[in-house]
């Protein structure tokens, strides 16, 4: 992994109480599909699947498992996020230090979870440490969240000229179809230790005040990234956009479930996928 790439990654800790007001949670029919596909019984009260999450930042996904009696070990790059969930969540167990580096412990998971945050890890490495890490019969559950075509539709076409003046060039990860969100099952498959991967898709709507969203910005590490200038400059034409609007934005969420089994043993690649 570049350096430059590494740094990037370490941007999300600078401000980690505006990154756990801001940033959003997940619906909770992702929590029911993921009991599902642990086996676990609705309403069941008594049993506490082992799982290891990376990446938990603030304790955004973390929070409703902790709620519902799982047992959560998180591991986190960022101190003060870390620091933030410990405060949040004191049944949580978090090890601040970089998954791609950690000695991965003794025990097994029944779940390996990371939302929002798989996409930083090494991808030469990343889906075989998470089946190192989980008992045969356990559960890898990659969360990814995509803004999707809906909500104020004109502000986020009009925004792009804003990103064009002040960026050089239009907003990376703007809106798109939530149908051209890929089902992609081959980083998966490629390890041969998973069974059939399987894709679940849920759509939700938030909406922000003109300093909420900004605020929002302010948690990515793109917008961080930015000199003070520039960013000025560009919270600035957008806050007008939104004045213009009402003083508002709702943004549109597509948030994905990727999930498969950790085989007993190796299985050929090329497994098949399902969609839900």
């Amino acid at each position: 992994m570049s350096s430059s790439r590494v740094e990037l990654r370490r941007t999300f800790g600078e401000d980690a109480e505006l990154y756990d007001r801001v940033r959003p949670t997940y619906p909770r029919r992702l929590y029911d599909d993921l009991a599902e596909l642990l086996g676990i019984p609705a309403r069941s009260s008594g049993t506490r699947p082992r799982v290891l999450e990376i990446g938990c930042g603030t304790g955004q996904a973390t929070a409703p498992m902790i709620a519902r009696g799982w047992s959560v070990k998180a591991v986190e790059l960022s101190p003060d996020l870390g620091r933030v969930a410990r405060d949040r969540l004191p049944e949580l167990e978090v090890v601040t230090t970089d998954f791609d580096t950690w000695p991965l412990p003794a025990e097994r998971f029944d779940l390996v979870l990371s939302a929002t945050a798989f996409h930083w890890l090494d991808p030469a490495t990343r889906v075989r440490r998470t089946a190192e890490a989980l008992r045969p019969g356990g559960l890898l559950a990659v969360v990814s969240t995509h803004h999707v075509e809906g909500g104020s539709q004109q502000f986020f076409t009009d925004m792009q000229d804003c990103y064009l003046r002040f960026m050089g060039e239009a907003e990376e990860g703007g809106p798109k179809p939530a149908a051209t969100v890929p089902d992609d099952p081959a980083e998966i498959d490629a390890t041969g230790l998973f069974g059939p991967v399987e894709f679940r898709r849920y759509e939700w709507e938030l909406t922000y005040s003109k300093a909420e969203y900004l605020d929002l910005l302010s948690s990515y590490s793109g917008h961080r990234a930015l000199t003070s200038a520039a960013r000025d400059g560009l919270y600035t034409c957008l806050g007008a956009l939104i004045d213009a609007d009402g003083g508002s934005v709702t943004k549109r969420y597509l948030t994905q479930l990727t999930a498969a089994i950790r085989t007993p043993q190796p299985l050929a690649s090329g497994a098949a996928s399902r969609t839900r």
